[in-house]
């Protein structure tokens, strides 16, 4: 389920794409802007959507309500930057060359789709969770975490006004931080005459997890279930079940 939700959206937000790269540059104009957010390391139950019994998630319920959800769907490369890679290229990762994390950085130099839509006038925008070891490339803007970035006061690496590529301090929440620069870019930082397509990457909720400050005691006074398969031995499952390292008892400081 590892990154089920956040590349089933991507591809088929891809889908989209390919059409509206498909008309006349003098119909950006009439385009609609393109919003992607991805979360990551999360399962279908850390949604209230999917049937959460712990999680209350109302705004991405509204977003379910109002768009589609995702029952059965699959993934190209369900390991992180793997995955990113995947969803700009549209091809698989022998062919886009991002196999593992924290390897060789990725080939910014082949083509994209926001590089696309760069060329049929859309102003572009990444901000957030980056974690392919190279420069973005293919937007206009770009302010992102350095590797996985830390839950609190994560550095970040953007460009100054000379164009130059530098890294910038943050006080805060990192999800509050990520989402907050992104409002401002779509607020006042863009051509108000452009189309535009925002790619919104969130660090939260991978491991090692921490909660905001306006969060700390959410669950204080509740009792949460024990899950179905708190004492799984994994046993007549596959290796892929128990080599996984998303437990809380072995991994939760990772």
């Amino acid at each position: 389920m590892k990154h089920m939700i956040k590349k089933t959206v991507a591809l088929v937000a891809l889908g989209l794409i390919c059409g509206l790269v498909a008309a006349p540059q003098a119909e950006a104009a009439k385009r609609p802007n393109v919003l992607f957010i991805f979360t990551d390391d999360h399962s279908a139950r850390a949604i209230s959507a999917y049937g959460s019994r712990i999680n209350q998630t109302p705004h991405m319920d509204r977003i379910a309500q109002e768009g589609m959800r995702f029952r059965k769907c699959y993934v190209t490369n369900s390991i992180c930057g793997p995955s990113r890679a995947v969803i700009l290229t549209g091809k698989y990762s022998h062919l886009n060359g991002f196999l593992m994390n924290g390897r060789t950085p990725f080939d910014g130099s082949q083509q994209t789709f926001p590089k696309l839509l760069r060329k049929v006038g859309y102003e572009t925008a990444m901000i957030g969770k980056w974690h392919l070891k190279s420069v973005p490339t293919g937007f206009d803007y770009f302010d992102v975490l350095i590797g996985q970035g830390p839950y609190y006061n994560p550095p970040m690496r953007t460009t100054n006004d000379a164009g130059e590529v530098v890294v910038e301090k943050n006080t805060g929440y990192t999800t509050d931080i990520v989402t907050d620069k992104a409002l401002e870019w779509l607020k006042n930082d863009r051509p108000a005459d452009k189309p535009f397509m925002l790619m919104l990457q969130h660090k939260a909720p991978h491991r090692n997890w921490q909660p905001g400050p306006a969060h700390l005691h959410t669950f204080d006074d509740v009792e949460i279930p024990e899950p179905e398969t708190l004492w799984d031995d994994y046993s007549g499952r596959t290796s892929a079940a128990s080599s996984q390292a998303m437990t809380v008892a072995r991994h939760l400081s990772e």
